[in-house]
């Protein structure tokens, strides 16, 4: 027994199913210590080797953690309570700029080309035991590569940018290895690390990417990987300068085994120069998404890095899905080759409404970021009251506990269809939310 609530099972894997039924159920709550394997295995009647065996699949999944001479315990944030569920429900009549999503009228039509890639699979089918990448996909994306200073490396396609993440990730490390990641950052890659059985490092990010010096604590603490976003950070809109860039490496260079991740998901829809950190470690990878740019249905990524590393991600997606579909690869080459987007006039578009928000903000007295991208961060001193009282005054905007660790608390803003007539408004309404609440007596 555990409080009142009974672990049972005989097998290991009996064992971790009936722990995470209690974590889902609230059962076990976070951070609720687990009994010592040896006491439970006497408990249970089994081998402390099942019971070992049953805590190495929850550490795995993400459901507990284990913290040397002090046991394990259930994670203070377990997996299955994902960010994603950090929402804010949308009434009829409120304005949604929470999203986080492109504007449609900038992503491009699809159906030419799909209905060339599909003519051409008539022509030349994939089959089996075909190269997993398009040749011209390749091509295309070596270039784009090669013309941002991007270290020569084999290319290979996942389904979207967190898809290639959690390849590399598990390609290298093993559970309870500690990872470096941006806070705030992207929610779902914070779900991600822990849901691997990783362990978060919190890393500081200003303007400019992330702060060298909590990347320097965070590699002397044990951190065996670092993930970087070069630009249109989500959700703060940091792109990494020239200047920081050069810091990084510095430090990295001090850590030449750490695996570096590098997502450049703002490819296509951003204005401000790339400055890559790849090829100062041993293993790294660079990737980018097609989502902002072409729409995230497609789910694509390419991202390029070290022959061993390439080589293993390689491997296991062989053994899994085999391949991202050929037929999507050859759509993704026709709206590249064709100039679908318009780089220039998408990242005007963004950087106008993002300027003009945080300008109308600034002349109200609120600070708020947002270099690159289509996102603006909004530091606030009382997250929850900020959102709904935004929500009552007709705007939906995105928590920032989604985004954070140990941050401060902020909100984000997707200014991506946000029009100039509502420029005025939002930032009128974020402006009285943010400031001190009127105090009310009552006779």
């Amino acid at each position: 027994m555990l409080g009142e609530y009974p672990i049972q099972g005989q097998g290991a894997a009996e064992i971790a199913a009936s722990v995470e039924r209690a974590v889902g159920a609230g059962e076990l709550e976070p951070g609720q210590p687990l009994p010592p394997m040896r006491e439970l295995a006497v408990r249970l009647g089994v081998n402390p080797n099942t019971v070992a065996a049953a805590y190495r699949t929850l550490r795995e999944r993400g459901v507990i953690e284990t913290a040397g001479r002090r046991g394990s315990r259930v994670r203070p944030k377990p997996a299955t309570t994902g960010r994603a569920q950090m929402r804010v429900a949308v009434p009829e009549g409120v304005r949604d700029v929470s999203n986080g999503n492109p504007d449609p009228a900038l992503l491009p039509r699809l159906a030419e080309a799909f209905a060339a890639a599909a003519a051409q699979s008539d022509r030349d089918p994939v089959l089996y035991g075909h190269d997993p990448v398009e040749p011209e996909l390749a091509r295309l994306a070596r270039a784009a590569l090669d013309a941002d200073g991007v270290p020569n490396g084999p290319v290979m396609v996942a389904s979207g940018s967190l898809d290639a993440i959690e390849r590399v990730l598990m390609a290298h490390l093993k559970p309870g290895d500690q990872v470096a990641v941006e806070d705030p950052g992207w929610g779902s890659l914070l779900d991600l690390v822990p849901a691997l059985g990783l362990r978060t490092v919190p890393v500081g990010v200003d303007e400019e990417g992330p702060r060298s010096d909590d990347v320097r604590r965070a590699l002397e603490s044990g951190a065996r990987a670092v993930i970087v976003t070069d630009r249109a950070q989500n959700p703060t809109g940091a792109a990494v300068t020239a200047a920081r860039a050069r810091a990084l490496r510095s430090v990295l260079r001090e850590y030449p085994e750490t695996l570096l991740i590098e997502d450049d998901h703002g490819h296509g829809i951003v204005d401000v120069p790339l400055h890559p950190l790849a090829g100062v470690t041993r293993h790294w990878v660079f990737a980018r998404s097609v989502a902002k740019a072409w729409g995230p249905d497609l789910r694509l990524a390419v991202f390029t890095g070290d022959a061993v590393t390439i080589d293993r991600v390689r491997g296991r997606q062989r053994l899994g899905p085999g391949w991202v579909s050929r037929l999507l690869q050859r759509a993704v080459v026709r709206l590249w080759r064709d100039g679908a987007v318009d780089k220039r006039e998408v990242a005007a578009s963004y950087g106008g409404r993002r300027d003009a928000l945080i300008k109308a903000l600034a002349e109200r007295g609120v600070a708020a970021h947002g270099r690159s991208g289509m996102n603006v961060w909004v530091p606030v001193p009382d997250e929850t009251g900020v959102v709904a009282r935004l929500l009552h005054a007709g705007w939906a905007v995105a928590p920032g506990a989604r985004f954070r660790l140990n941050a401060p608390p902020g909100i984000r803003i997707t200014v991506s269809a946000l029009s100039a007539e509502e420029t005025g408004p939002l930032a009128e309404a974020v402006a009285a939310a943010v400031g001190p609440v009127p105090v009310r007596t009552y006779v």
